[in-house]
């Protein structure tokens, strides 16, 4: 064998152990990035699992809120709901209602935490369909509140010219309230003074007028001044829905085989 041609030989030996180790890298680096992308992929889930659980512990507590003003319209007796809750049966049948949906909220928080720590792909499922309708009914009630507002404020005025009119003293509950409300607002009447002239029984045995304006115009200020709370809780409320429907669809969907072995056995 010739010099030649032993340094061909040694020149090809080295190339094929510096293939050889070069796949060997580029193998190892696959199985690195792919343990990386499977870590990171596992720490996305995880983060997805624990903010959907967080978001459900806020539904149950708004749920718990939304109940809790439900039951304060039924049971308050020192407030302008109270006078028309006697007058109308509309807004104890509302207040029922907010008690069911907030009991529904405070139901479906809890499957939530559930659904979301054991990854349950079917409650999760029942989870986003409720938070779709809950929202979509919400949005539609608003609507109609909204369009309706002109006809509401003109049942309202009736209930109240109502209640002024056939007013006895006798101490019933919304009468009550109805003082409490006059005191408190400084008013006098639903449009002024003048509407208790049209009551038979309550007769101003003085000739002294104390000028106050009608309660109307105080209640529509009470609502004005507080419009921005309410709004933004109503806007809080939508923004914790739909960020509850996109994790619960990206857990969801993240979950490949169920293991109901983990779910407590009480």
């Amino acid at each position: 064998m010739t010099t030649n041609d032993s340094i061909q030989f040694t020149s090809v030996a080295i190339a094929q152990q510096f293939l050889v180790l070069f796949s060997q890298v580029q193998r190892n680096g696959s199985e690195m990035v792919a343990m990386k992308s499977g870590t990171m992929g596992k720490g996305c889930i995880t983060v997805t699992k624990y903010f959907l659980f967080l978001f459900n512990l806020l539904f149950f507590i708004f749920g718990a809120l939304i109940m809790g003003f439900g039951l304060w319209v039924l049971f308050d007796n020192q407030s302008f709901i109270a006078v028309l809750q006697e007058s109308s049966n509309t807004v104890k049948v509302a207040s029922y209602i907010l008690i069911g949906v907030g009991s529904l909220s405070m139901a479906m928080g809890f499957f939530g935490c559930l659904g979301a720590i054991y990854e349950i792909r079917c409650l999760l499922g029942l989870y986003f369909t409720c938070l779709l309708l809950i929202l979509i009914a919400q949005v539609t009630a608003g609507v109609l509140i909204y369009f309706q507002r002109d006809r509401l404020k003109f049942e309202m005025s009736g209930i109240i010219k109502g209640m002024i009119i056939h007013y006895t003293g006798q101490n019933r509950t919304t009468e009550h309230t109805w003082d409490y409300i006059q005191r408190s607002m400084k008013c006098c009447g639903w449009t002024g003074p003048g509407n208790w002239s049209e009551n038979l029984l309550i007769k101003n045995s003085s000739q002294y007028l104390y000028p106050a304006p009608g309660c109307i115009t105080s209640v529509e200020k009470w609502l004005l001044d507080n419009c921005g709370i309410i709004l933004g809780i109503c806007v809080g409320v939508a923004v914790v829905e739909l960020l509850g429907m996109i994790l619960s669809m990206c857990l969801c969907k993240s979950v490949v085989q169920e293991d109901y072995t983990k779910v407590p056995k009480y």
